[in-house]
């Protein structure tokens, strides 16, 4: 690896507390973005990471800046003077669902454009990573995914894609085309069984993972990665199909679970490791992830060790077995 894994995306203010919003007196703030978290999870194992972003000259700009900077990512923020930093809402219902809302129409982020892709920074890197997040938000940020992939291409930069599917962002019709067009420059693709079908075009059916991870991986450039929740995950590598059961934890905060899962991975593969090797990674690292109240702060540190070690699997309830499985978005 000569270069960092660069990524680019919309990371917002994060507020959150446990319980709806109408019962809180107080929240917690933080912040959160698929890109930048699959970035500090990078960082975190010891992988050098830049993430690309465009936030409000607002204080909710300065706290997404300073976070993703914190946490040991290279930085390449624009400052937005005409467009608020987005915001996003967590709450944990009683239910065990954690409902999470977003509030990022015309935002900076959304306004993300080719221009804010400094040039030779795509050209430089080890791995181009971008989600399905970042084309819906507005044309100009599709074209920014479109440049980016173009740069990576010419550049014989690899490429992960992370299908990452927001229904409220985007209709299923329009969703299947734009994730197909980015699949199929990917080098590898990570999504959710049901994403897996909506990129496919499948009806839902029984115990078709194995399927659906073969079909993902041909589509793509030889490597796919379904994440199934409580039932763990599966990877097609080269037509070879690897599974790994769900690591079992106390969840306490679901999402940013996929992101930690992606992060480890390509940690993994970017060091050489065995797919099953980088799928046990991964599965813990998502485990993991949910036992924080963050995004991201739960990331695995290079070599493990600290308050980021160890997951109890021991006097679980069922409902607690893993890993992102109810997140209404």
């Amino acid at each position: 690896m000569t270069g960092p894994v660069v990524t680019f995306g919309e990371t917002m203010l994060l507020l959150g507390g446990r319980g709806p919003l109408t019962d809180l007196d107080a929240v917690t703030v933080d912040t959160g973005g698929a890109e930048s978290n699959v970035a500090i999870g990078l960082a975190r194992a010891g992988v050098p990471a830049t993430w690309i972003g465009r936030v409000g000259t607002d204080p909710a700009g300065d706290r997404v800046l300073a976070d993703v900077r914190g946490a040991g990512v290279e930085v390449v923020g624009v400052r937005d003077p005409d467009r608020s930093t987005g915001l996003m809402l967590k709450e944990r219902l009683p239910d065990g669902r954690t409902r999470v809302s977003y509030h990022r129409r015309g935002s900076a982020g959304s306004a993300l454009s080719p221009a804010d892709l400094p040039a030779g920074v795509v050209e430089r890197a080890a791995l181009l990573h971008c989600t399905g997040i970042t084309p819906v938000l507005s044309t100009s940020a599709r074209a920014s995914v479109d440049a980016a992939l173009d740069r990576a291409h010419a550049a014989d930069v690899p490429v992960s894609f992370d299908v990452n599917h927001r229904p409220k962002l985007v209709d299923v019709d329009t969703a299947r085309s734009v994730y197909r067009a980015i699949a199929v420059r990917s080098t590898v693709v990570f999504a959710g069984d049901d994403e897996a079908r909506l990129v496919l075009g499948r009806d839902e059916r029984p115990d078709d993972e194995a399927a659906l991870a073969h079909d993902l991986a041909a589509l793509a450039q030889g490597t796919a990665v379904v994440k199934l929740g409580s039932r763990g995950a599966v990877a097609s590598v080269d037509g070879v199909l690897h599974r790994r059961p769900a690591t079992p934890v106390r969840v306490v905060d679901p999402v940013g679970a996929g992101d930690a899962f992606v992060a480890a991975w390509l940690a993994g593969m970017l060091a050489g490791a065995a797919p099953e090797d980088g799928l046990a990674r991964a599965a813990d690292a998502g485990a993991r992830a949910c036992t924080w109240a963050g995004d991201w702060e739960r990331a695995v540190r290079a070599g493990g060790g600290g308050e980021h070690e160890g997951v109890d699997a021991h006097h679980l309830d069922d409902h607690d077995h893993v890993v992102h499985d109810r997140v209404d978005r």
